[in-house]
């Protein structure tokens, strides 16, 4: 079950719209700095990675099969939970599939973009890039503030670490939006406006998941959610961080990151017990 008191809901929501609102510090990287920090990103985006994969698998998974299988059975509870977190995988591919390559927010982009020339790219057709771009990044993050709601609302401890994840992977999202709406108005204001808007999705994201889940919140529905965030972030560390981190040229950094995700993570949690 979780605990939906004022205190707990206000917290889990602080976290989500902070995670959220993290493309906005992409857009002011843009434009604050000349030159991407291409070793940073690679290590950071791996280090997220590396802390949604420990957690999905070592400590959400486990609650989601706890706690159905004290509603349905050991048998039945444990085949519940693989078919949610499967269902959480299919959902978020889905998403992903329904989004243009060219419009997705997960290809890579550089600060040094901000500099060059736009490559003989109409007004109209970088405007409508950067606005698919924010949308598409709403689309996304749907899911994933339902994900960070729900960790942070039934463990506080879980959720902190789970929401800097989500944060650090959506600031290249904020540098996908903020190019080339930048290069289609020529306005820095209106690139970290849309930058920023994109990312409050994921608050949105776990608003409307709650409220439509809210009469039906018992053990079963509770092991179910959790199983399926489970699916939702290892999807997203496997799909988008690592290829992304890789992408920014330092491999080897993209897995020492991971590798101190886990580490960072399975402290945290042991720390708790």
């Amino acid at each position: 079950m979780l605990e939906a008191t004022s205190e707990s809901l206000w917290f889990a929501f602080g976290l989500t719209l902070f995670a959220g609102l993290a493309t906005g510090i992409g857009s002011a990287l843009a434009f604050l700095t000349r030159q991407t920090s291409t070793r940073f990103l690679s290590t950071s985006l791996g280090f997220s990675a590396g802390v949604m994969l420990y957690v999905s698998f070592m400590e959400i998974m486990r609650k989601a099969q706890l706690s159905l299988a004290g509603e349905l059975g050991e048998v039945d509870g444990t085949w519940a939970a693989v078919g949610a977190f499967f269902a959480g995988i299919l959902l978020i591919g889905i998403i992903d599939r329904l989004v243009p390559c060219e419009e997705n927010p997960h290809e890579v982009h550089k600060v040094e973009e901000l500099c060059g020339p736009a490559a003989c790219i109409s007004n109209g057709a970088l405007m409508r890039m950067g606005l698919f771009t924010a949308l598409a990044i709403g689309i996304h993050n749907f899911p994933e503030g339902l994900a960070t709601f729900a960790a942070a609302l039934h463990d506080p401890n879980l959720g902190v670490p789970v929401a800097v994840a989500v944060a650090i992977h959506n600031i290249p999202e904020g540098i996908a939006v903020s190019v080339p709406i930048y290069y289609a108005t020529g306005s820095r204001k209106k690139a970290f406006a849309w930058s920023f808007l994109s990312g409050l999705s994921e608050p949105l994201g776990a608003i409307i998941g709650y409220v439509l889940l809210l009469p039906f919140f018992n053990g079963l529905t509770f092991g179910l959610l959790f199983a399926s965030v489970a699916g939702i972030m290892v999807y997203i560390s496997l799909d988008e961080l690592l290829p992304t981190a890789q992408e920014y040229g330092h491999h080897h950094l993209s897995i020492y990151g991971l590798v101190a995700g886990m580490l960072v993570m399975a402290l945290s949690l042991l720390l708790f017990i």
